[in-house]
């Protein structure tokens, strides 16, 4: 695992600590990515009890689903007084959304450190159809602005962290906005920082076989429930690849000239030169879907780049020995007393993102609120009633 520290330009009330991850080092028979890629899902909390509300998106077109995990109840102000607990924003992937196994492992982390957590849904996700032209853009920064003006309404202080196309749009958002980013600091998780090259992973046997038909799919049917022309639909039925979809359907849509100019207008990894807020960019170099990835020549003093050996596509599982497990064992068997509740552990956890993620924004000088545990625990957690992907 190899890392490069930023210069600490971050705004904080706290002091700030060194910036020194966990490294995440799966037993050989846990470090196949694929594995890592699809495992992860089946280990993930239950879904906690957000609260949603509906936001329109920059075109006033569709309604937006934002939905919370409140650190403490927010009371509403006459005078414009924002919220001083800071508030930390996910954008999620592909088809992903506040249900994702990632969305609900850094729900419960980021609460667990006083913070509020909210999932900002991208268009035609988290069960609200997109009723406008325009859909999933993974280089739309207009919209990641808008989304993050919406919530600066409300809260002084926001975070964000982006998985997969979500982190390449929140990271060619922090270099295209600059000093203008409302974010004060961010996280990206398996990001395709440049999405020729990823598509092209995409195109290898075992990922088109395991992978485009999961996230294909969903797309496609989305699509075909909009507003489309019958040649449109001929050729969206035809497609077999995210590539296809992209040329036939995302790019015309969304005023490129083709899936080419899509892909180039959309990385991230142009911009990552002119980030300065603190930016922390996870990746697993055996990653099966994200291409090139960025180095320390293609980023600014303010980014720091985590690569690790293994983790696959936002995966990072975990499994822990007896050992280790006896610890957590004692350890939830404490924090079970305080609550006056059972806690059910696992030899496998997904927690390495979301105690990464925490272990940065400590280290950027984000305070924690060290709030109790009670009802964070996934045991205690409410189902969802929000229609997810």
């Amino acid at each position: 695992m190899t890392t490069s520290k930023p210069s600490n330009t971050a705004k904080s009330s706290n002091t700030p600590k060194p910036f020194a991850p966990t490294p995440f080092k799966p037993p050989f028979w846990l470090t196949n990515p694929h594995l890592q890629s699809i495992l992860p899902k089946f280990f993930a909390p239950e879904v906690p009890n957000y609260r949603r509300a509906l936001k329109q998106d920059s075109l006033c077109e569709t309604d937006i689903a934002y939905d919370f995990y409140d650190a403490h109840p927010i009371e509403a102000t006459d005078d414009g007084t924002l919220e001083q607990t800071p508030l930390v924003v996910l954008f999620h992937g592909m088809e992903g959304s506040s249900d994702s196994h990632y969305a609900r492992a850094l729900a419960y982390q980021m609460h667990s450190d006083g913070w509020h957590f909210v999932v900002a849904h991208f268009r035609s996700c988290g069960g609200i159809p997109a009723n406008g032209r325009v859909f999933y853009n993974a280089g739309d920064t207009e919209e990641v602005h808008h989304m993050l003006q919406n919530l600066r309404e409300q809260y002084a202080h926001i975070y964000a962290v982006g998985v997969s196309l979500g982190g390449n749009a929140l990271a060619k958002y922090m270099g295209e906005y600059g000093d203008e980013a409302l974010c004060e600091g961010a996280v990206v998780i398996s990001a395709p920082v440049d999405m020729s090259s990823a598509a092209l992973s995409m195109h290898s046997f075992l990922s088109h076989r395991i992978y485009t038909p999961y996230l294909l799919n969903p797309i496609i049917k989305k699509a075909l429930a909009n507003d489309i022309t019958e040649e449109e639909i001929a050729s969206i039925k035809s497609v077999n690849r995210i590539s296809d979809f992209d040329n036939i359907f995302t790019a015309p849509r969304h005023g490129y000239r083709s899936k080419n100019d899509y892909y180039h207008s959309s990385s991230a990894l142009p911009y990552l030169i002119n980030v300065t807020h603190p930016l922390l960019l996870i990746s697993a170099k055996d990653d099966p879907f994200i291409g090139f990835t960025a180095t320390q020549g293609d980023v600014s003093d303010s980014v720091t780049i985590l690569d690790t050996d293994h983790g696959g596509h936002i995966g990072y599982l975990r499994y822990r020995s007896a050992s280790k497990q006896a610890d957590t064992v004692k350890s939830s068997s404490k924090q079970s007393k305080k609550n006056g509740k059972k806690t059910r552990t696992s030899k496998f956890d997904i927690n390495w993102i979301p105690e990464t993620v925490s272990a940065f924004f400590h280290s950027i000088g984000i305070p924690s609120n060290d709030i109790s545990l009670d009802n964070v625990s996934p045991e205690n957690a409410s189902p969802n009633n929000a229609s997810n992907e």
